[in-house]
């Protein structure tokens, strides 16, 4: 069939196969480009079919040699129906990996469950033995407690009262104002329930009892502060109070690994686009100056760029792995650079629909939102007739 995108909102309900596979090639190719990673053996990531986990993904196995497992939601085709970009970009990993001789494995399923973390466990016993990194990057709207079978809702909103402030549909550009109504007591609990550090906890714990988890192990988990622009419907919102739970069990699974020599970290990263950020009020307009002014200046990176820079300048680096006053990996020190805020700033205070593309880089966050699916690749065809049922060589 020939595969066209089509959009429904801030979600894209179609992928490219022959897209995504050039994009994972292209991150494959950047990391191959780079000096030798001297990073883990063996890599499980939990959430690993897009954005920080599939970069985590690439930089372990093309950068530092490793084996990987990665556990994504099974979401494939069939000859009517395109699969979810994230199961085309894992089955363009797996072939590269197996082409470069690393072993790779895929479990499919629900994250949350207790059914998925098992046949890890047993997996990586009998495939690699240990694993000596873990990454944690599951975005989600909902979560079912294995435990009790409550079904948890994340929020995206303010805390306290209303926010109001400029919005833009990436689609046509046009800017309006938006009002965000405040998060209830229940919509906090659900969003930390959701996206806090409850089942990064579980993981661990699943690992550990397995007896798979090798000495030294380092596990991490992403987070993100942003700008004074983002704040009040990103780290002072909902969403916020469950990366406060995020960061507090990093330092708890910190004590708890210590006994293994082993360490935990949350990564702070920067504004990127990706599905989850497309979906909130106000970050799509605020990446948008940003990538501006951080292309103008020569330091923009994409999660590639971020996660080898993550792998090479803070988690395997000859000494200790640098952390902020709270323990937390910074690689957003670039966005928050006083200069890059400043000329941000100045340009949301200015912004309008009539001048949107000449201040901010609207035109690369769409084109980088349609990459996401495999669209808008350079060197694809996108009228060649593709068959949508892909298949991902090494998936239990």
């Amino acid at each position: 069939m020939i595969i066209k995108p089509r959009t429904r909102g801030f979600i894209c309900t179609t992928a490219h196969p022959v897209g995504c596979a050039a994009q994972v090639q292209s991150q494959i190719d950047y990391v191959k480009s780079k000096p030798a990673v001297q990073g883990p053996k063996n890599a499980l990531v939990i959430g690993a079919s897009t954005g920080y986990g599939l970069a985590a993904r690439i930089t372990a196995a093309f950068g530092a040699g490793a084996n990987t497992v990665g556990v994504y939601r099974p979401s494939s085709g069939s000859e009517k129906r395109t699969a979810s970009a994230g199961w085309y970009n894992s089955a363009a990993f797996e072939e590269a990996a197996e082409k470069a001789g690393l072993k790779s494995f895929s479990v499919t399923g629900d994250a949350f469950s207790t059914e998925t973390k098992e046949k890890t466990v047993e997996l990586i016993r009998s495939e690699l033995g240990q694993v000596d990194l873990v990454v944690y990057s599951v975005a989600s709207a909902r979560r079912t407690d294995p435990v009790t079978g409550e079904v948890y809702n994340s929020t995206l909103k303010p805390l306290g009262k209303p926010y109001t402030n400029k919005t833009v549909n990436f689609h046509t550009g046009e800017i309006s104002e938006v009002t965000i109504e405040p998060a209830t007591e229940e919509d906090v609990r659900g969003t930390v329930a959701v996206m806090g550090g409850d089942d990064w906890q579980l993981w661990i714990d699943a690992l550990e009892q397995g007896g798979v988890l090798a000495e030294g192990a380092v596990t991490i988990s992403f987070s993100y502060i942003g700008s004074d622009i983002t704040q009040a419907v990103y780290r002072e919102g909902s969403i916020g109070k469950a990366k406060d739970h995020l960061e507090a069990t990093a330092l708890k699974l910190n004590d708890q690994l210590s006994t293994k020599n082993g360490h935990a970290y949350v990564v702070v990263s920067k504004g990127l686009v990706t599905q989850s950020s497309s979906a909130i009020p106000v970050v799509p307009l605020y990446i948008s100056a940003l990538y501006k002014v951080m292309k103008e200046k020569g330091i923009h990176e994409g999660c590639i760029e971020q996660t080898y820079r993550l792998f090479t300048d803070r988690l395997y680096t000859d000494g200790e792995t640098p952390v902020d006053e709270v323990g937390r990996i910074r690689i957003d020190d670039w966005e928050l650079r006083e200069d890059v805020q400043a000329e941000v700033a100045d340009i949301w205070n200015n912004i309008t629909s009539d001048n949107i593309y000449d201040l901010t880089d609207l035109h690369g966050y769409r084109r980088e939102f349609f990459q996401l699916f495999g669209f808008e690749t350079d060197g694809v065809d996108y009228e060649a007739d593709v068959n949508p049922d892909v298949k991902v060589p090494h998936s239990v």
